[in-house]
């Protein structure tokens, strides 16, 4: 069954009502703008203190924290995949091929590369933070937490968020060579789906069904277990294989329907929003990946050649951008509305852990490991290595864990969901740390760093 999402009881929105239902659909209207537009002040505000504006709508979200939102996780999780899928449409959209000529070999490997080498070196040090050889952080879950939920955790953080990224570099726009700041946003756009390649991986692998009789955590050789690894991956590759195929024929398919329905531009936002939807509907129905889909179809619709001449990618991003933006607001917001900070602080230790890891471990040794393939210099480098902000797409993977955390091979189920809420709460903590702390340095690391916007690589 469903279980519902627990909120704080003292929340501002428990004063007015306990349901719903009880609310008129006029009150609930005038809720809603209402918060949206505290969303606006509250960015505002945060960009002026140099910290991400998404990060400012989460904090808000958490404050009000309303506990007669009638959601169920099962409902909150297919919201954020909706939202994801809106996301990585965006993303595929933003990877303009044409504007990285000269690194894009070294753009795809960051991206890809780096997550890989980011989750796989996060989840390490998490799982290692919280045995009792690295300090034991994460208290209360016996020998501390399950290598398969450490990695699933770290793969939840593996993406970059372009958006938050960007907003803090405007600030400094005229210290950052321009190509940098196409490789970061190239960057941001394709880990995205890179991460979830990889978080998908890591479920095939961890996931994977026992044989009948073994017992949890024995240790024992499974002599099922390489067949069902097997049997995993073969579904992984499929799914990636199916989506491909998939995204790719509804890129022509985008292009087809651009060059002979559309014939103003304001039409373009229903085009796209549609070949998005179907597209994930339909790569879904045939066991193939929507993420996957969905982000290679807007890599197409950016780099094609459009009839009209008032049609290009810049037209297609820039109706779909205020979309996007409410997008990934309603991700912070949303999640901010719904956990529980009373939940949170058994996450706190571990997420500040996690979050030093992140930031000073794991992501650094996911680009500089690329140093010798990079045309960047070492200065450049070790801003790209600092700009890893986290945003929408881990919190978005963050209810997915929650309920993937249960399935894990070996689990003792009395520590099931306490650990998958923790999961979660990892996650949230560091996005905040990292929002807050890498937003509110980024500038200075720039200056400091004494780039400016006419420097060479190496």
């Amino acid at each position: 069954m469903p279980v519902p999402i627990q909120l704080m009881p003292w929340s501002l929105a428990s004063v007015v009502s306990a349901n719903l239902s009880d609310v008129p659909i006029q009150a609930r209207l005038l809720f809603i703008g209402v918060l949206f537009l505290g969303t606006l002040a509250v960015s505002r505000f945060s960009i002026r203190l140099g910290i991400p504006g998404v990060l400012g709508v989460l904090l808000l979200g958490l404050l009000v924290n309303v506990n007669y939102l009638d959601i169920t996780h099962v409902e909150a999780e297919n919201l954020q995949i909706f939202a994801l899928a809106l996301l990585l449409f965006y993303a595929g959209l933003k990877t303009d091929l044409k504007a990285i000529r000269g690194f894009l070999e070294y753009g795809l490997l960051l991206a890809l590369g780096g997550v890989m080498i980011t989750s796989l070196a996060l989840g390490g040090l998490i799982w290692w933070l919280s045995s009792a050889t690295g300090g034991a952080i994460a208290l209360g879950f016996g020998n501390g937490i399950p290598l398969g939920a450490a990695f699933l955790v770290a793969a939840c953080l593996g993406s970059t968020d372009a958006g938050a990224t960007l907003s803090v570099l405007a600030q400094v726009r005229p210290g950052v060579p321009l190509r940098l700041q196409h490789l970061l946003e190239f960057e941001s756009a394709v880990n995205d789906p890179a991460a979830l390649l990889v978080y998908g991986l890591l479920i095939e692998l961890f996931t994977s069904a026992a044989s009948p009789g073994a017992s949890a955590g024995s240790g024992a050789a499974d002599p099922y277990m390489a067949m069902a690894l097997l049997e995993g991956l073969k579904g992984f590759v499929q799914q990636i294989g199916s989506g491909l195929i998939v995204g790719v024929l509804f890129g022509y398919v985008a292009k087809f329907v651009i060059d002979y329905l559309v014939h103003e531009r304001a039409q373009l936002l229903v085009v796209a929003m549609s070949i998005a939807f179907i597209d994930y509907g339909v790569t879904d129905l045939l066991g193939g990946s929507g993420f996957v889909a969905v982000y290679v179809t807007g890599v197409f619709m950016t780099n094609m050649n459009y009839r009209l001449a008032d049609v290009n990618h810049e037209t297609i991003q820039e109706v779909l951008l205020p979309f996007n933006t409410m997008t990934e607001i309603t991700v912070f917001l949303i999640f901010g509305l719904l956990v529980s900070p009373a939940d949170l602080l058994g996450a706190v230790p571990m997420g500040i852990a996690a979050a030093g890891a992140l930031m000073l471990v794991a992501r650094p040794l996911g680009v500089l490991l690329f140093q010798p393939f990079s045309p960047f210099s070492r200065r450049e480098s070790t801003l790209i290595a600092w700009c890893g902000l986290r945003g929408a797409v881990p919190l978005a993977l963050s209810y997915h864990v929650v309920s993937a955390i249960p399935q894990l091979r070996g689990l003792d189920p009395a520590l099931a969901e306490p650990l998958a809420h923790n999961a979660q709460g990892i996650v949230f903590v560091v996005v905040v740390l990292n929002l807050l702390l890498q937003g509110f340095t980024l500038p200075r690391v720039c200056r400091g760093l004494g780039l400016s916007a006419g420097a060479a690589g190496p």
